[in-house]
């Protein structure tokens, strides 16, 4: 397997077609076709099949769509620290969970790094139950998000910031505008983003605690796609406050109310604590106690990785 022939597979995988893949890579559709029909060869496994609904993938091309994608990362990462090593800059890991990479982490990394011109910051988005042996491999160096559990671990942690959840919906939905109990909640369609696939964090205890069950569970590529559902009517939505309070004060959502409809949580700061963690990580955690990150976090909600310094770099993890 070649570098070039995942990136077509990851393209492929991540876009739902050739055509779509060959466009960004910027090369024809038969170099896609003959780099995925290396693949193939070389594996003994077709990957994936095309059905009139799109792509249909075969078990050992979901393996390979998630292996992929962390080996093109890896080379990545590989050249941007050998690159940076050479030009005497310093570089900061930090994995961090989707809820708070898509809501807090922007405005953070961006205070952050604007402190410090010699410092370059990848970010990680990853399942927070990965957090430990992200650090333990030296993978990220500080992570953020839901507190890890993994008490064999010594681990270095500081709360970063309290979060509550609470349930909108569209204007027009029927639950929206009097009180509701939870079996109405739970009977409804619920809109999550990517932090409901995971067992940690605020949404997946919401959900558990509400009991709803996994067929009204409708999980997007982001909390904002979803969001964006909810505003539709398209079902209701747990949300951070904070980071819906203009669409609440402007009508487009509505809170749901009711007993035990939220959630109080808290963002934790985690690193190693034996060894220490490097100076960029210790330096971030006592940052992210400060008033000025956390008044970075709530303002920076909602923007987009098109908004990140040049000196912040993005990995997804499956």
């Amino acid at each position: 397997m070649t570098p070039t022939q995942l990136r077509a597979f990851a393209a492929v995988v991540r876009l739902g077609s050739v055509k779509q893949a060959a466009a960004e890579l910027q090369v024809s559709e038969s170099a896609v076709s003959l780099h995925i029909g290396q693949l193939r060869r070389e594996l003994g496994d077709q990957l994936f099949n095309r059905t009139g609904a799109g792509l249909a993938f075969t078990p050992g091309g979901l393996r390979l769509a998630g292996r992929s994608a962390e080996l093109i990362g890896l080379q990545d990462r590989t050249i941007l620290e050998v690159t940076q090593a050479g030009q005497g800059r310093r570089l900061l890991r930090v994995a961090a969970s989707s809820l708070f990479a898509e809501h807090a982490a922007p405005g953070l990394l961006e205070a952050f790094s604007a402190r410090a011109a010699d410092l370059d910051v990848e970010l990680s988005v990853c399942n927070p139950g990965r957090f430990v042996s992200l650090l333990r491999t030296r993978a990220a160096d500080v992570a953020i998000g839901p507190r890890p559990e993994d008490p064999g671990t010594p681990l270095a942690v500081r709360p970063v910031m309290n979060i509550h959840l609470i349930l909108v919906a569209g204007p027009e939905h029927p639950l929206a505008g009097a009180p509701v109990n939870i079996a109405r909640v739970r009977e409804q369609t619920w809109l999550l983003g990517p932090s409901a696939a995971g067992s940690l964090g605020a949404v997946p205890a919401l959900l558990r605690r509400l009991g709803v069950p996994e067929e009204h569970q409708q999980i997007f590529q982001s909390h904002a796609a979803a969001v964006e559902e909810a505003k539709r009517n398209k079902g209701i939505a747990p949300v951070l406050s904070f980071a819906v309070a203009q669409d609440l004060a402007g009508g487009r959502l509505v809170r749901l109310s009711g007993a035990n409809l939220h959630l109080d949580g808290v963002w934790h700061a985690v690193a190693l604590a034996e060894p220490d963690p490097p100076p960029a990580a210790a330096e971030l955690i006592r940052f992210t106690a400060t008033p000025r990150a956390v008044q970075a976090m709530v303002k920076g909600a909602g923007v987009p990785v098109s908004r990140f310094r040049p000196a912040v770099h993005v990995t997804l993890w499956s």
